[in-house]
């Protein structure tokens, strides 16, 4: 399994004003993750993703497995994607670089299970519980 990091710890950190906006986060659900972007780089696809942690719960480490499909509907790739910490009612966007796979060849991507969702008190199952996921993308996201 590939574990990738965020290539920039935090492109943008927005607060509560994506949440009250009335966007695709101020759902009922306490976890938002947005498969916001799919842009081609050179060598593969840069996947970037909108998190909402609108819990009652400073998250210190975030990181979701995930299960790439190719355009024939095959699993092509397992990934751990780690988000890092996300703060009690912050919404933060992060960037992965997924090499040697062009964005045209990703049919879909599933959270496949929760790596790590930990605060200063410990495990929590919130990130999966909680978890409400959407795309803005041709790619399909969702459980």
């Amino acid at each position: 399994m590939i574990r990738l990091t965020k290539t920039l710890s935090a492109v943008a950190i927005f607060g509560s004003i994506v949440a009250g906006a009335g966007g695709a986060f101020a759902q009922d659900s306490v976890f938002s993750l947005e498969l916001n972007n799919a842009t081609e780089i050179e060598g593969g696809c840069r996947l970037t993703y909108v998190a909402a942690n609108n819990t009652d719960i400073a998250l210190t480490q975030t990181a979701y497995e995930v299960a790439i499909f190719d355009a024939a509907g095959r699993v092509s790739n397992l990934l751990v994607l780690e988000f890092g910490e996300l703060p009690q009612g912050k919404t933060r966007v992060v960037q992965f670089d997924l090499g040697n796979q062009a964005c045209a060849d990703i049919s879909r991507i599933i959270v496949n299970n929760i790596a790590e969702c930990s605060s200063s008190q410990g495990s929590h199952d919130v990130c999966m519980s909680g978890l409400a996921t959407s795309s803005r993308t041709n790619v399909e996201f969702g459980l």
